[in-house]
C-alpha cells in the first residue's frame, strides 16, 4: 500500500481544491462593504477572524495542506483580475455579484452573459492598456494563512487558459498584437507573483485551469471558432504557458486543477443542493496531450460525474505525476460514502497504480455568490476524504 503521511508534497493522499464555505457572517461583512457601509479595515478584519478559524478546522480534520478558503475573494478568479489595471471594468464590480443573472435550472448546464459589464475574467473584457501588477493577492494570503497555520498553506493562482478564453481580444488590438503576445504578457505578469510566493516561503501552488474542458465541450469549441480561433492552437498555447508559468521554481510543488464547471442551484422540490455545469466532455480527446505534456507534478481532476467519462484517460499520467481524483461533489448535498469512493479508487487503479493516486472534491466550495452546501455539509465530506484516504493508503 502507499503511504498516507509523508512530507512530500508532491504526494500527498488527500487534497482540497482552495475555496471552502464562508461563514454566513463574513458573507454579510463582504456585501456590507461592497455597498459601502463597512471599511476596508473592518472586512480586513473579519477575513483574518474567519480565515484563522477554518485553517484550524482543516488542521484538526486532518489535511496535510491548508488553505485561507478563498476567503478573501469573491470568485476565485480574482486571484489575477484583483492583481492588475489595465483591463476594461466598471468601477464598481463588486456589486455585480449581487445582480447578475444566472440560469437556476436543476441539472442543466449553467449558461452566463460573458458580455455583461462585469469584472474582468468573470466576463470577458477588452483591456485599455498593458496589464500591469500591482498587487500580489496571493501572496498576502498566504502570509496570513501560513502565520496561523502549522501545516503547509498553499495557494491558488488563475493559470494563463482561463485568462485568455476571458479576454476580449479582438476589440484590444491597439494594445496586444493577439492572442499570443497577450498571454505571453499574463505568464510574465504571472511568473512575477510566483516568485514573490517562493520567496516567501509557500511550497504548494496550485494552478487554476477549469478552461481546458473547453476543448472537448461542443459549444465552447463554436464560440472559439466563432471569434476566429483556432481551438487546436489555443490548446497549444496554454499548455506551453502553463509550462512556462512554473519553469525553474525547485522544490515547490505544483498542483494543476482541471474542471467543467462548478455551477450548482437549489432543488426547488427538494430544497437540496444540486449540480448544474458550464462544460461537458470526457477527459480521452485531450487527455494523452494534456497529462504527457503538463509539467505540474498534480493533476486534479473532476471525476464526480458521469459528464466526466471514465478512467481509461488515467493511462495517460506520467510515472512522475500523481492524479488527484475529484470523486466528492462539493454541488450536491448527497453523501458520498467510504465503500463507493474506495469502489471508485478501486476501479482507477486498474488504469493507474494506486501509489501514483490521491483524493479530494471535484473543485472548490464555492464564491460569494455560490449556493453552498452548509458547513456542517461539507465538513462531513471531507471527514469522508480522511477516512476514506486512511483505508486506501495507510
Amino acid at each position: 500500500m502507499a503511504q498516507l503521511a509523508t512530507t512530500d508534497l508532491n504526494k500527498i493522499r488527500i487534497d482540497h481544491i482552495g475555496s471552502l464555505v464562508r461563514p454566513a457572517n463574513l458573507k454579510d461583512v463582504f456585501a456590507r462593504h461592497d455597498r459601502g457601509q463597512l471599511s476596508r479595515e473592518e472586512l480586513a478584519k473579519a477575513q483574518d477572524d474567519a480565515i484563522r478559524d477554518v485553517v484550524q478546522k482543516q488542521e484538526a480534520h486532518g489535511f496535510p495542506v491548508v488553505t485561507d478558503g478563498e476567503f478573501r475573494r469573491h470568485s476565485f478568479q480574482e486571484s489575477f483580475s484583483e492583481c492588475v489595471t489595465g483591463f476594461d471594468v466598471p468601477k464598481n464590480v463588486s456589486l455585480y455579484y449581487e445582480k447578475r443573472d444566472l440560469n437556476e435550472t436543476p441539472l442543466e448546464r449553467a449558461e452566463q452573459n460573458f458580455e455583461e459589464a462585469g469584472p474582468a475574467i468573470i466576463t470577458r473584457r477588452g483591456a485599455v492598456e498593458r496589464l500591469k501588477l500591482v498587487r500580489n493577492l496571493p501572496l498576502e494570503e498566504f502570509r496570513y494563512a501560513q502565520s496561523v497555520a502549522k501545516a503547509p498553506a498553499k495557494v491558488t493562482l488563475l493559470g494563463p487558459d482561463r485568462i485568455a478564453q476571458r479576454f476580449k481580444w479582438e476589440i484590444s488590438r491597439n494594445v496586444y498584437n493577439g492572442l499570443d503576445d497577450f498571454v505571453d504578457h499574463v505568464v510574465q505578469i504571472e511568473r512575477q507573483m510566483i516568485a514573490e510566493l517562493v520567496e516567501a516561503g509557500c511550497k504548494y501552488i496550485q494552478i487554476d485551469a477549469p478552461g481546458y474542458t473547453a476543448y472537448v465541450d461542443k459549444v465552447s469549441l463554436e464560440r472559439m471558432r466563432s471569434r476566429g480561433e483556432d481551438p487546436k492552437r489555443n490548446l497549444e498555447r496554454s499548455i506551453q504557458a502553463d509550462n512556462a508559468l512554473i519553469k525553474d521554481f525547485p522544490g515547490v510543488t505544483f498542483g494543476i486543477h482541471i474542471c467543467r464547471g462548478n455551477a450548482r442551484t437549489i432543488d426547488p422540490t427538494t430544497g437540496k443542493l444540486v449540480p448544474q455545469w458550464h462544460r461537458e466532455g470526457s477527459y480521452d480527446a485531450i487527455a494523452e496531450q494534456l497529462f504527457t505534456s503538463l509539467k505540474h507534478q498534480r493533476l486534479l481532476l473532476e471525476y464526480d460525474s458521469d459528464r466526466a467519462g471514465g478512467f481509461e484517460p488515467l493511462r495517460f499520467v506520467p510515472k512522475d505525476k500523481i492524479a488527484v481524483l475529484g470523486l466528492v461533489s462539493t454541488k450536491s448535498s448527497d453523501m458520498e460514502t467510504v465503500e463507493d469512493l474506495k469502489r471508485r479508487i478501486d476501479l482507477a487503479s486498474k488504469y493507474l497504480p494506486l501509489a501514483q493516486l490521491a483524493l479530494s472534491p471535484q473543485c472548490g466550495f464555492g464564491g460569494i455568490d455560490s449556493k453552498v452546501l452548509s458547513e456542517k455539509e461539507m465538513w462531513k465530506k471531507l471527514d469522508t476524504i480522511v477516512e476514506t484516504a486512511k483505508e486506501v493508503w495507510d
